[in-house]
């Protein structure tokens, strides 16, 4: 399946997103899941706990797309139709809210983006042992794998897919 320039901008924000995990309120105190108790002594956070506040500020945002799957990954459907800059910058806006409301998101944030750079590296591993040579490593950061227009070979990437598909399938982005 073949990605569209509009879709990786949703595509790096549902990375983004996933990576995000956490939610807020409507009301002022931030929730209850990450640090102390009053004691003065630091617990550790549940990085579930951190990722459903994350979703739930989003939803206060307005922004419902934003769900947690049944393993606590943080996941935004793309979308390809619309004024895709204008909702990214919607998205961006509401993700900077809620990552000040929910302590701990950039920690959670930081293990799903290690999370989603192994596997898919371990995805562009299989894919090139089955005859996509030339695909390029994914950014080691987020895991998106950013693929020149010029050397996408779609049949390859097709042919590579059955024999993949027990492997998550990184995010990626067919560019200029």
């Amino acid at each position: 399946m073949r990605s569209r320039t509009g879709r990786v901008l949703m595509a790096a924000a549902a990375v983004s997103a996933a990576l995000v995990m956490s939610g807020c309120s409507s009301q002022e105190d931030a929730p209850k899941v990450a640090g102390g108790d009053g004691s003065g002594k630091r617990k550790q956070q549940d990085d579930n706990e951190v990722r459903r506040a994350w979703v739930t500020c989003m939803h206060g945002q307005g922004r419902n797309e934003v769900q947690q799957d049944k393993d606590g990954n943080i996941t935004i459907p793309a979308s390809g139709t619309g004024d895709v800059d204008a909702d990214f910058a919607a998205y961006e806006k509401a993700a900077k809210v809620c990552d000040e409301k929910v302590p701990g998101i950039h920690q959670a944030k930081s293990k799903l983006n290690q999370k989603f750079a192994d596997e898919a590296r371990a995805w562009v591993a299989c894919a090139r042992k089955n005859g996509y040579a030339e695909l390029p490593d994914p950014d080691a950061r987020t895991g998106i794998l950013n693929i020149p227009r010029l050397k996408f070979d779609g049949a390859k990437w097709d042919a590579v897919q059955p024999a993949c598909s027990k492997l998550p399938a990184p995010s990626y982005s067919i560019g200029e």
